[in-house]
């Protein structure tokens, strides 16, 4: 056995040598940061589903619980979004913590994404929830700081520890306009960014805060706002993007995402993420084949420090929404664009 084990080390490392001459701009992954790699799924819509009595099918035809056939497809974490005050009963604080529980229970790693809104947040939107919508900057920071420790110490008291918090979604521009507004003042958004750190690390000091932003291929845009909150003193671990490309770009936007990603990490020191990934449903192979590259690249991002890849609302399927970038077919079952989490 001993002797066997040898010949097949020697032959990966034989095989590493001749990847590397092919590929030398993606160095290989360490091999530590590979086992605490995430392979997750943004499921924030999934007790919405379930409660209109949406099904899910996995590979073999059979009716079966999401999250199960997302477990079998390699998927190890999950991630949440939280609203403050939405008009339905999801995505609030009690949907949340229900989820996240169930989650967690079922083996999955959490991470949890802060909105600072009613409704969704994105860079066209960072509406403030209508209970804030009054207060002064100072009472801003307070609500952040409250909301995020509300959420995160109930999920604290139900056993749940989030292993990362988001603190905005795809804040391109800042969060909580006008007065969060980046472009317009970065010291805000970093103060506001510092309230929801603070908070995070009250409840738990080693849960790692990520800052979200949209466009994983865009250098320009995160430079612009890394090195505008680092000269205002912001406190974050982790620099998160998202990107969804099309079978037309794809190859090229996952070159400039890994491209992006080094500099990230050479220029900050930080760790950073593919918070959300999607691509079209209607074309599986080639989803497939653009998940497995990015799941690589991200890996293969300098001194480890890649964490993981979050695909956005896999279980997503047919009508739902008028969202298209699911990885379920039109009548619910599974597709091999999740095999790439597999490996």
């Amino acid at each position: 056995m001993k002797k066997i084990m040898k010949r097949l080390t020697a032959l990966a490392l034989s095989l590493t040598m001749i990847g590397g001459l092919s590929v030398a701009a993606t160095p290989a992954p360490k091999a530590e940061a590979a086992t605490a790699f995430a392979k997750g799924a943004d499921v924030s819509w999934l007790s919405e589903m379930e409660f209109y009595n949406w099904a899910f099918y996995n590979d073999a035809g059979n009716k079966q619980d999401a999250l199960q056939i997302l477990k079998d497809h390699g998927i190890n974490s999950i991630r949440l979004r939280v609203w403050v005050n939405p008009s339905i009963n999801f995505s609030n604080k009690a949907d949340v913590v229900k989820q996240a529980v169930r989650a967690k229970n079922m083996g999955f790693r959490i991470m949890i994404d802060f909105h600072y809104s009613d409704v969704w947040a994105d860079p066209a939107h960072q509406t403030k929830p209508g209970a804030w919508k009054s207060k002064d900057f100072n009472g801003l920071k307070q609500a952040v700081y409250d909301h995020t420790y509300d959420v995160l110490n109930t999920l604290k008291s139900q056993g749940v520890t989030p292993e990362w918090v988001q603190v905005g979604n795809e804040t391109n521009d800042g969060m909580l306009w006008e007065d969060g507004r980046a472009s317009k003042s970065m010291n805000n958004f970093a103060q506001l960014i510092n309230s929801g750190y603070d908070a995070v690390k009250k409840v738990n000091a080693g849960t790692k805060v990520i800052v979200h932003l949209s466009n994983g291929y865009d250098n320009s845009l995160f430079r612009w706002m890394f090195d505008g909150l680092k000269a205002n003193g912001a406190k974050y671990d982790v620099i998160g993007m998202s990107l969804y490309p099309d079978k037309s770009n794809w190859q090229t936007l996952n070159q400039q995402t890994l491209n992006n990603m080094n500099d990230m990490v050479a220029r900050y020191g930080k760790e950073v993420m593919i918070s959300e990934v999607g691509m079209d449903a209607s074309d599986p192979a080639t989803s497939k084949a653009f998940l497995s590259d990015i799941l690589n690249k991200t890996r293969a991002v300098s001194g480890g420090k890649g964490l993981g890849v979050f695909y956005w609302e896999p279980e997503q399927y047919g009508t739902w929404y008028a969202y298209t970038k699911g990885a379920f077919d039109s009548k619910g079952k599974v597709t091999i664009a999740l095999d790439a989490f597999l490996n």
